[in-house]
């Protein structure tokens, strides 16, 4: 529903506040008392003197990708994460940052030049419900510059798997699309023109990848096939590979190329198929290599082979014949192999199904580079005097980071999903709200479990400490929010009061600077205030309309109403937050946006400086305590952006 200008928003200086419609619901925000005289709607607010810097992506996308893992002649691997690929230079602890795309990347290929790079992304939506096409694109990773953009209107959905070709000087690029038939095209990337195009298979394609000694010859394997494409001219025809008295799998997971030209393919039964050069026959069988599904098959530089296991974690090096030579296992912290290549000296790289990069070399063990969250992300919280912060999903993680050294300095599994975060003000102990109405206090040092409790069954979207640290305030998708007073720094916690009068969920709480009172926004837009130490609803507005709030976190408010875009719905901006010296507010908003305004935010449509990188909603914004650095999560891409406030 876009406003009508009828609609817009309006002042009534006389009784001191603005009002603004969300949905056709009427917001009343009240504004201090040294503002009323002065305010004026038409005062045109100033975009914020500092910008934000993209510094550091957490995580990698191998939940639900493949071969998205290698190692540039730069020293740096290069792998994605929601909508930026990331280009790590792991002993510098740097990282570079391609940001050409406006959506989830699904896909990665290597230019024999070993500077091209190749990527294909989903079909994104604008900010006005436009659809944005998939496509590929190719650029240099030394530069960052986009080359060329391949296949705009062409793709549908999502561009799944991506490849150079290797033995013509890398001229031809091979895509496959997830149409319903997964369309496997040949394009000639620097003409930007489609060469051919077939129907692949209905079901899921997992892998396409030309033979290293011919151009002309694609190898694509998925749900229940193997395929071996020859391109002549525009045409493309199938030879499918032929299991024969061989186990036939249900999928085909992933293939390589031994150095004599043979085919090698992993199967979801842990097979090992050779097929001899060029043909559709098995020639040799590696039966039972893995329980279960084999992920990933690499083959060395020294032409030995690496192959990844998902149910059984392992990874087996193998010599020329396929005799096992030794074997590691990952550890089950990080999940099954996801993709592994060959990393510097003999060192393997290998990314997991839990969106962790390891590396190592066998037999020694596997240690992590980049870890991240697997579901959902909304829990944030920044330490109140630490570069650190504190991160919760529904994956279950809680993770404490540096965000110096960009590692988690502890890790832990809750029972339940998590949602929101607050460090106590002295940054002893830390609290998680849950999915379920249950929330833990965590000692910050050593993790450990320091009290836990349930108020209701429903999300706990809030959770903050008052500033004096003397109160909790533990605000909940069943409409209350719960007050406890916190005794001995954050150990002991005892019910206080219980703030009953909004008609819809909580969304958002702020404290006041003098710990006296509490306000909050819900799901129907409303801004409700409360004595802290009784939860008694506070109607009043003298009482309340000049309280300095300790932090800015409240979505709904005279200070913050400009981030609200034209004709939004109430639901469009997930968070606010104001930097601790009090110039900048940040938005995270739903549409993988994060915008920086000045503060206060007290004009319509302020003006913002706005950054792409999250590839879903943008669920979270939070400031580090010295303002050096903003945070911010990501919903379904589960990505933490790092940026520097510059």
């Amino acid at each position: 529903m876009k406003r009508s200008p009828s609609k817009e928003c309006a002042v009534n200086a006389e009784d001191g506040y603005v009002r603004m419609f969300l949905r056709g619901r009427p917001v009343t925000m009240h504004m201090p008392d040294q503002k009323r005289d002065s305010y004026s709607l038409d005062h045109k607010g100033a975009l914020p003197e500092h910008k934000l810097k993209l510094q550091w992506v957490y995580g990698y996308r191998g939940r639900d990708c493949r071969s998205n893992l290698y190692l540039l002649p730069t020293g740096e691997i290069v792998y994605f994460n929601a909508s930026v690929v990331v280009l790590y230079n792991v002993e510098e602890q740097q990282q570079r940052h391609y940001l050409g795309h406006n959506d989830d990347v699904k896909c990665l290929g290597i230019h024999p030049d070993m500077v091209t790079i190749a990527t294909g992304q989903v079909a994104g939506t604008s900010k006005d419900g436009k659809l944005l096409p998939p496509h590929v694109r190719v650029w240099d990773s030394v530069s960052l510059n986009t080359l060329h953009v391949i296949g705009m209107g062409v793709f549908d959905r999502a561009v799944t798997c991506v490849a150079f070709s290797k033995s013509n000087g890398g001229a031809h690029l091979c895509a496959v699309d997830d149409a319903n038939d997964h369309t496997l095209s040949v394009w000639n990337w620097q003409k930007e023109k489609q060469l051919a195009d077939v129907k692949c298979s209905n079901d899921s394609v997992l892998a396409a990848t030309f033979h290293p000694m011919d151009a002309n010859l694609i190898v694509t394997c998925g749900k229940s096939h193997l395929n071996f494409w020859t391109m002549d001219g525009n045409t493309l025809t199938k030879r499918q590979g032929l299991f024969e008295k061989n186990e036939k799998p249900k999928y085909v997971l992933c293939v390589a190329f031994a150095e004599n030209g043979d085919t090698i393919t992993g199967d979801s039964s842990g097979n090992i198929y050779v097929w001899a050069k060029g043909g559709n026959r098995i020639s040799q069988v590696v039966a039972r290599a893995h329980e279960g599904g084999i992920f990933s098959l690499c083959v060395l530089k020294d032409g030995t082979l690496v192959s990844g296991g998902g149910k059984d974690r392992r990874m087996v090096l193998w010599d020329h014949d396929y005799n096992k030579q030794s074997e590691m296992e990952v550890p089950e912290a990080f999940g099954p192999v996801r993709a592994v290549t060959e990393g510097k000296q003999g060192e393997l790289l290998v990314g997991t199904t839990k969106n962790t990069i390891l590396t190592g070399s066998f037999p020694e063990t596997l240690n992590p580079i980049v870890q991240g969250h697997t579901d959902e992300l909304w829990g944030l919280d920044i330490h109140p005097s630490m570069e650190q912060f504190v991160t919760c999903g529904q994956d279950k993680q809680v993770h404490l980071w540096d965000a110096n050294s960009h590692q988690p300095l502890w890790s832990k599994t809750i029972e339940d999903p998590g949602r929101s975060a607050g460090f106590h003000p002295s940054g002893a102990v830390l609290a998680v709200g849950t999915m379920t109405g249950r929330w833990l206090v965590l000692d910050a040092d050593t993790r450990d479990l320091v009290f836990m409790h349930t108020d209701g069954n429903e999300i706990i979207s809030n959770i903050k400490y008052s500033p004096d640290g003397n109160f909790l305030a533990v605000g909940s998708h069943d409409n209350f929010v719960y007050i406890y007073a916190v005794m001995e720094n954050g150990k002991k916690y005892s019910r206080v009061g219980k703030c009953t009068g909004h008609s819809s969920f909580v969304t958002h709480l702020d404290w006041s600077v003098d710990s006296q009172y509490i306000v909050t926004n819900s799901g129907d837009y409303e801004i409700l205030f409360w004595e802290a130490s009784s939860g008694k609803h506070v109607t009043s507005m003298d009482l309340v309309r000049n309280v300095e709030w300790a932090t800015s976190t409240c979505v709904l408010g005279f200070s913050v109403f400009g981030v609200w875009p034209d004709g939004a719905d109430g639901t469009d901006i997930n968070a606010v937050c104001r930097s601790h010296d009090s110039s900048l507010l940040a938005s995270a908003d739903d549409f993988g946006k994060v915008h920086l305004f000045s503060n206060p935010c007290s004009q319509p449509r302020a003006p913002s400086h706005t950054y792409g990188g999250h590839s879903s909603h943008v669920t979270n914004v939070a400031f580090l305590h010295d303002d050096s650095h903003l945070i911010s999560t990501g919903g379904k891409d589960t990505s933490i952006l790092q940026w520097v406030v510059a």
